[in-house]
């Protein structure tokens, strides 16, 4: 399921014609907009009124998603009022490793990024950071894979090399995916971007796969008939690893990342992804209005964001108070909220009348993965090294059935310090290390990695602490990131659709929801960008604002491309 797609800093969608042979890219099938053509345009993305100049919108979490709409906004003439409980960057999480120079570091949420990530690539662009390929299995730029099931391990440079079992499993999905979702037809409808055909396939297949699971969606496909081979694909998967903790989640979910290309030639961002928020955060736009020339989010926070917002109260005049941890409370015409969505229901005294009690529903009705990584620095990348009586590398990339799971070996140049990601896990996965410290998980990491390999001291060459998160243990964020159930297509599409507002009640007005768990493809920064730019969207209009004829946003075309509608 991978394919060569070039760099998007490369490629124009503007001026390129479209064909079956263009590259995939992130549009739709739920909702194709073309973000990337939107933020490229030179019109911009809309403008308001000059009587509303300045007026302060609240923007409520300050990860990728708060942080674009932050800068959209005051490119506008808006003046942003970020809130922010930890830290810039939300999942954007890069941590120092001990002993290690700036660019070797730890990557505890998102680590790798899809080039079809088009209007992602557009702000890591504008800020300058550079990327290099992820060491995903059996990827070009990994120098090998030990696939370790069962007991016995298989040592891979290409994906001939490994059993002809996998090749029977890899042809399984891709003959599932045709039977069951038109795979083809799909994906060279997203290639073309052609809008009415994506509608026509996707809405087909929205209500005939919305009630089913993953693992059930695998079982009714012929060419996985065979449950050694459905057993194999969850452990292993194809693309960045095993499929399995997915199983129990909405097929939907899945195909809206193979589709996509999603799933496909991932690249790492050099020094670290929490670079792009921390950048945007003190960039100064090319094109600002009100504001000085010199103006950046950095400016118009001189004390930095305001802190974790302890309460939301709609007011008489359907403004939107807000109150952080310091116990003040400031009323806004408008507010963006970005952060998880349970916060709303948790951390945060809510009232009851800011959503539709639809969207309440919807919101309790999220569901999260859970995720755990533990990394350590290393002296050098020793994996590299050559076993003389076997002509193999020392140490692989690694995927197994055992407590670890995914192992990832990221290195930065030979007699360098390097850094492993012991083991990256989902859900029950990342359960199991829940009630375990750092230490302990580092020991039974190492313990199940010397059954892998016994004659490999990897304890040797860690040269300072191991790093760990668990994000259902995050108090901010409860979760990694949303993954629809079975039945769940209708709450998500509410969530979504929350920022086309032309026809809301003035008191269900104003706030808009954003962030990667809104989007359909959550988990994914180029979901937080795109709900970001939906409530870029949403804020201008709500001040009377409006987009450039020549450039139509995303609320403009809404009726067009809107997502299907299910019937109660």
């Amino acid at each position: 399921m991978t394919s060569a797609i070039p760099n998007p800093t490369h490629h124009d969608s503007r001026t390129e014609a479209r064909t079956d042979q263009s590259p995939v890219t992130m549009f739709g099938p739920d909702f194709p907009f073309a973000y990337d053509d939107f933020l490229h345009h030179p019109a911009g993305l809309g403008a308001v009124p000059p009587a509303h100049h300045g007026t302060e919108v609240a923007i409520i979490g300050g990860g990728l998603s708060g942080i674009i709409a932050a800068y959209e906004l005051m490119k506008m003439g808006l003046r942003p009022v970020v809130y922010e409980a930890d830290e810039i960057g939300g999942r954007l999480r890069t941590a120092e490793l001990q002993s290690c120079p700036d660019e070797v570091v730890a990557e505890m949420g998102a680590m790798r990024f899809p080039p079809a990530s088009t209007a992602l690539f557009h702000y890591i662009d504008k800020v300058g950071l550079k990327t290099t390929p992820f060491p995903n299995p059996l990827a070009e730029s990994t120098p090998s894979t030990v696939v370790d099931l069962k007991g016995e391990s298989h040592y891979a440079r290409t994906p001939d090399d490994l059993p002809a079992v996998f090749d029977e499993v890899s042809r399984a999905w891709d003959a599932a995916l045709e039977h069951g979702a038109r795979f083809s037809d799909l994906q060279q409808a997203i290639r073309a971007r052609d809008a009415k055909r994506i509608k026509a396939i996707w809405n087909e297949l929205v209500p005939q796969l919305d009630d089913q699971t993953f693992y059930g969606f695998l079982c009714d496909a012929p060419s996985f008939a065979s449950f050694r081979h459905r057993e194999i694909f969850g452990q292993v998967g194809f693309g960045t690893g095993g499929w399995d903790t997915d199983f129990p989640n909405s097929i939907l979910e899945i195909l809206r990342v193979v589709c996509t290309g999603a799933d496909d030639d991932h690249v790492s961002i050099e020094g670290g992804c929490q670079q792009l928020p921390l950048r945007l955060w003190h960039r100064r736009p090319d094109k600002i209005i009100h504001w000085p020339g010199d103006t950046n989010l950095d400016s118009l926070h001189p004390d930095g964001p305001r802190p974790a917002v302890t309460a939301l109260r709609r007011t008489s005049d359907n403004g939107i108070a807000v109150t952080d941890a310091t116990g003040e409370t400031r009323t806004y015409a408008s507010a963006v909220f970005t952060a998880q969505s349970w916060m709303l229901l948790s951390k945060i005294d809510c009232s009851e009348d800011l959503l539709p009690i639809d969207h309440w529903t919807a919101i309790e009705r999220t569901h999260y993965m859970e995720s755990s990584k533990l990394f350590v620095p290393v002296d050098r990348p020793f994996w590299r090294d050559t076993d003389p009586e076997t002509g193999r590398d020392r140490m692989s990339m690694t995927l197994t059935d055992r407590m670890t799971r995914g192992t990832y070996l990221i290195d930065h140049g030979p007699d360098r310090p390097a850094a492993i990601c012991l083991s990256y896990t989902w859900c029950d996965d990342s359960l199991k290390w829940l009630p375990l410290s750092a230490d302990e998980r580092l020991s039974v990491m190492l313990k199940s990695l010397r059954e892998i390999y016994p004659d490999v001291d990897i304890a040797s060459h860690i040269i300072g602490d191991p790093v760990t998160v668990s994000w259902e243990a995050e108090p901010y964020f409860m979760g990694a990131f949303k993954a629809n159930l079975p039945g769940h297509y209708r709450y998500q599409r509410r969530l979504f659709t929350h920022f086309a507002q032309e026809h809301n009640a003035p008191e269900h007005s104003g706030l808009f929801l954003a962030g990667d768990d809104i989007s359909w493809t959550a988990g994914w920064a180029e979901g937080a960008v795109q709900t970001a730019l939906n409530a870029v969207w949403g804020v201008m209009r709500h001040f009377d604002g409006s987009t450039d004829p020549t450039n139509p946003g995303p609320g403009d075309v809404f009726d067009q491309i809107a997502p299907i509608e299910l019937p109660d």
